[in-house]
């Protein structure tokens, strides 16, 4: 789990979070990021944008597998690592801290169970959530967190 201290210029910024643009439950869980991220540690870019695309490329990842939620963990630095599916999401919740991160109990479970549990989640997103046109704008007070705002 995590400390609950404040934004320290270390931790801002630190880790990516790769999302759908096109996807209603992506923008609803980017939108709780932003409001639970107290430390800014995420900063944000659809993987259907240049930025976007091309940093998930340059670390490993697949640019047209839309299904998953990407979190490149230390993105700048020379030991990023790409997390997807459940462990992208438990990830972001435990960097978050409480009471969000208690959800990192769930790693106790198979891994293969929890992404069995996600890709039905992500199978049937558009149809309950919703898919839109075009990415959502970020508002202009989290517009520097988004690399390809």
């Amino acid at each position: 789990m995590t400390d609950a201290g404040g934004p320290s210029g270390l931790d801002a910024g630190r880790h990516l979070l790769l999302y759908d643009g096109m996807c209603g439950l992506c923008d609803r869980f980017v939108r709780f990021v932003l409001a639970h991220d107290r430390r800014r540690r995420f900063r944000f870019a659809a993987i259907q944008s240049r930025v976007g695309g091309s940093l998930l490329a340059a670390h490993g990842g697949d640019p047209d597998r839309l299904e998953t939620v990407y979190v490149v963990v230390d993105y700048a630095s020379g030991t990023a690592r790409v997390l997807n599916r459940s462990a992208a999401t438990l990830f972001v919740l435990d960097q978050l801290g409480p009471p969000w991160c208690l959800a990192t109990l769930l790693r106790r479970a198979p891994a293969p169970l929890l992404d069995w549990l996600y890709d039905r989640v992500a199978a049937h997103r558009y149809r309950v959530f919703g898919r839109r046109a075009a990415c959502p704008a970020p508002g202009p007070e989290h517009r520097d967190r988004f690399l390809d705002a």
